[in-house]
């Protein structure tokens, strides 16, 4: 049952979920699907298609407005703004139905072994928890619930992993990113993508609209409202949408009890669980932790470790673009991942940094991006005759490859409660302390001058280095990591708390390290382990009902 607005006051539910995003929809399916009775708090609304810019003729100036990744240029009734000024990269995100991921671009790839053991292979960070192989099961049944396209074999991975449906075409764009590589001896794979290339159910193959970024009109791109959605309705999840979470409550033993929400009108309202479950993402997360204090936990919900907000995780990214003489067919979809390479993901210290890169082909859509990629030009030589002259020049000749950086943890990067910033319902707003390590911007400057080599060889005519690392936080993690030492973590390697012991986390928090790599295959495999050992421990859950 879907209810807006309602009071949600469900006292005999088994389990809360704080979050409708991936990792919830994730959890509260299975959990549901077992027997146990869910509701989920969504302070935002369904997604509706019909709205989506993707197919309309101004679809850049909706991206611009109200379908804006940042919250700060979107200001829709469910979005709490961020204070990001002190912060080198500004976070992305969309709450709704779905997170993110309706506004993601569906590359699908997995973290890789190493990425569980930085600190045994390369003596930094952290390792992790668990390991690739406990997870690997669990990438797999995600892979077949939403619907992954790819080819088996990559070298990458170990031995077996086989997408369950076939690869999506590389298009000109990938087969010229291709043969750059090749030419240089640089190992690529053709995009594993969660995106349907055979249709499925209600759903469509991809038709190749080539605005994945902006909402996919064909139902093809596995954005979590439409592939994981529909069956956690099914199996009798409650969801409550326009529901903003103030405080998770205990009791006087230090257990959850529910979660205090204020609805659209303004009413604040109670909801009790004996297990509450937050997916509210790398920075939604620890301020609603830090939100939660109480005599128990004046420092915050969770946080004896003082981790709640810490090591903030971003993966800075910049690309080049590469002008080519022939025609590329750059509005043939997907919109990013036709091939992509891990072969400067880790550790290869002559490069001068630790850890890598994943490297990825993007189309570039449209005039308006076109001419970003050009903004430190004045802009005389950007809009009127000159901007025209630069768009029919490149527009139809061009693509990038982009470069996303390991980001390691930090403890000053951190999210905190900003001492004056509020939201529409007078909740004190996050704050993003944040800066890119020097290593970072080495590994950058390295990447991109191998980037530039690729499309030289590809045989392109100019290139040109663009620097979006400020404008690519989608990814938030690592503030509310997982660990077995409760000391230096937040949350064990099942997402339960430490401290409370009927708290889950199962976002991006949870994250050690951030591996190069898009991170939501690697957040809902989490989440599905982890609630598959909430179900199998749910006789020994204390709990204060």
């Amino acid at each position: 049952m879907t209810t807006t607005g309602s009071s949600a006051r469900r006292d005999d539910i088994d389990a809360l979920i704080i979050g409708a995003g991936p990792s919830g929809v994730t959890a509260a399916r299975l959990l549901a699907e077992s027997g146990f009775r869910v509701t989920v708090l969504e302070q935002g609304d369904w997604p509706d298609v019909a709205d989506y810019p993707s197919d309309k003729p101004e679809r850049d100036l909706l991206i611009a407005g109200p379908w804006n990744p940042n919250p700060n240029h979107r200001h829709r009734p469910s979005d709490y703004p961020v204070n990001d000024s002190d912060s080198d990269v500004h976070p992305l995100m969309f709450n709704g139905v779905g997170g993110s991921s309706v506004l993601f671009w569906a590359e699908w790839p997995r973290m890789i072994p190493s990425d569980f053991r930085v600190r045994t292979l390369d003596g930094i960070a952290d390792d992790w928890p668990l390991t690739y192989e406990d997870l690997q099961p669990y990438y797999e049944a995600v892979d077949e619930m939403i619907g992954v396209s790819g080819l088996g074999g990559n070298v990458a991975y170990p031995p077996g992993y086989v997408p369950p449906q076939p690869p999506l075409p590389i298009g000109r764009i990938g087969r010229l990113a291709a043969e750059g590589m090749n030419k240089l001896g640089i190992g690529w794979w053709p995009g594993t993508s969660a995106i349907l290339s055979q249709s499925t159910g209600s759903r469509g193959a991809c038709a190749r609209w080539g605005t994945c970024g902006s909402g996919c009109p064909e139902g093809a791109k596995a954005s979590f409202d439409v592939a994981m959605w529909p069956g956690a309705l099914a199996a009798g999840v409650n969801l409550v949408t326009g529901a903003r979470v103030r405080e998770i409550t205990v009791s006087d033993q230090g257990l959850a009890t529910g979660a205090t929400w204020i609805d659209r009108e303004g009413v604040e309202r109670h909801t009790s669980a004996p297990v509450v479950i937050v997916c509210a993402n790398g920075v939604g997360t620890p301020r609603l932790l830090q939100l939660s204090t109480s005599p128990l936990f004046p420092d915050g919900l969770a946080n004896s470790s003082g981790y709640v907000g810490r090591n903030l995780m971003m993966h800075p990214v910049a690309t080049v673009l590469g002008e080519y003489e022939q025609e590329l067919e750059p509005w043939l979809g997907p919109e990013s991942h036709p091939v992509w390479s891990m072969h400067f993901a880790e550790t290869d210290l002559s490069r001068g940094f630790h850890r890598g890169a994943k490297w990825t082909a993007v189309v570039l859509q449209g005039p308006v991006g076109l001419l970003q990629r050009f903004a430190e030009l004045p802009l005389a030589e950007r809009s009127g005759p000159a901007g025209h002259a630069l768009v029919e020049r490149l527009h139809g000749r061009s693509f990038e490859i982009s470069a996303s950086i390991e980001d390691l943890p930090d403890l000053d990067n951190r999210v905190t409660l900003d001492p004056d910033l509020v939201d529409s319902d007078g909740i004190p707003a996050p704050k993003i302390h944040y800066r890119m390590s020097d290593e970072s911007r080495r590994a950058l400057d390295w990447n991109l001058d191998r980037i530039v080599e690729v499309h030289e060889a590809a045989g392109a005519i100019s290139t040109k280095r663009v620097d979006f690392a400020g404008e690519t936080g989608w990814h938030l993690l690592g503030t509310a990591r997982c660990g077995n030492d409760p000391a230096t973590s937040v949350v064990d390697g099942y997402g339960r708390s430490h401290d409370v012991p009927n708290l889950y986390i199962f976002d991006g928090s949870v994250f050690v390290t951030s591996s190069a790599v898009n991170p939501t295959p690697t957040i809902t495999a989490f989440a599905l382990r982890a609630t598959e050992h909430l179900i199998e421990t749910a006789a020994s859950q204390r709990t204060p009902l």
